[in-house]
């Protein structure tokens, strides 16, 4: 069942052609990740955050004193609110949380710092809520789960409460591209190849910006003093040492690490749970992890 429904999940994202131009790529992002939409009780409310969109929902059993913080994908470039509804609102209720998605700015419009300013505000944002740090969960995929990085990384060196815990699905830590997964996965991912991730590098990060620096490339960051972190990829990823080094580097600067490869899965793969239950597997671990260390 789950290989069927993995094709057919390849099957939907190659449908089309792919897109040219910073417009269509955002546009197809949103219509592949929003095909599904939300449960039927799932309640959403709009927010601004300093001038950047954020949306909550709840479910009925939703902690309303908890939160899970999301920052959703696409290489920094594209992405939205929409794209990942149905996999945050999800993620949310297998944790038993409410969630708020950010809508933060995109390069090339608006190049690094500008995303990491944005979920810096979107914490300070909770904090001054109210919202205990240790009843946060932060989480994101892809350019998402670096941006978690970067933020996990302001907290400790600001000396800021840690949030209970962090979720990095198919996270893509090194924009340098330097993971050897990047050539031996290339011919099985249907989604990210080295020179697309190139182009969004060289967008987020233009000239005179060194890809090392820890806020934009996490693997080359100090890993020390971070909350548990649940690391989840695909086994059919180019970004998979991505994720691999990171548990290796994060796991021997003393932190609690959890990392799951997910065989056939490919990138982001939850966003499409409402058809892949292999997606739904991998919120339902994420769920076990955020309420152990919540608890």
């Amino acid at each position: 069942m789950a290989q069927s429904e993995i094709d057919a999940i390849r099957a939907l994202l190659g449908a089309k052609p792919r897109p040219v131009g910073w417009e269509q790529r955002r546009l197809r992002l949103d219509e592949v990740g929003s095909v599904w939409p939300v449960a039927d009780d799932v309640r959403l409310e709009s927010v601004e955050i300093g001038g950047i969109p954020g949306e909550f929902s709840s479910v009925p059993a939703a902690d309303p004193s908890g939160i899970l913080l999301y920052f959703h994908g696409g290489g920094y470039c594209s992405g939205s609110i929409l794209s990942h509804r149905r996999m945050v609102t999800e993620a949310g209720r297998a944790c038993g949380l409410r969630t708020l998605a950010i809508g933060y700015r995109l390069a090339p419009e608006h190049p690094f710092p500008a995303a990491c300013e944005d979920a810096i505000a979107a914490w300070n944002y909770l904090r001054k809520q109210g919202i205990a740090a240790g009843k946060i969960v932060v989480g994101g995929d892809s350019a998402g789960g670096g941006l978690t990085l970067a933020l996990l990384q302001h907290l400790r060196d600001a000396g800021e409460d840690a949030p209970a815990c962090a979720w990095l699905a198919s996270p893509w830590t090194d924009l340098t591209m330097s993971g050897d997964t990047m050539a031996r996965k290339d011919a099985v991912d249907p989604l990210i190849h080295k020179a697309y991730l190139e182009e969004l590098a060289q967008a987020y990060a233009p000239a005179g910006a060194n890809r090392k620096d820890p806020r934009i490339s996490p693997l080359f960051a100090d890993l020390s003093g971070l909350p548990p972190l649940l690391i989840q990829v695909g086994s059919d990823e180019t970004l998979l040492a991505d994720s691999t080094r990171l548990a290796e580097a994060a796991g021997a600067a003393g932190n609690a690490v959890t990392l799951e490869i997910w065989p056939q899965m490919i990138h982001a793969w939850p966003l499409w749970n409402a058809r892949l239950e292999p997606g739904r597997r991998a919120l339902a671990q994420l769920g076990t992890f955020a309420r152990r260390w919540l608890a």
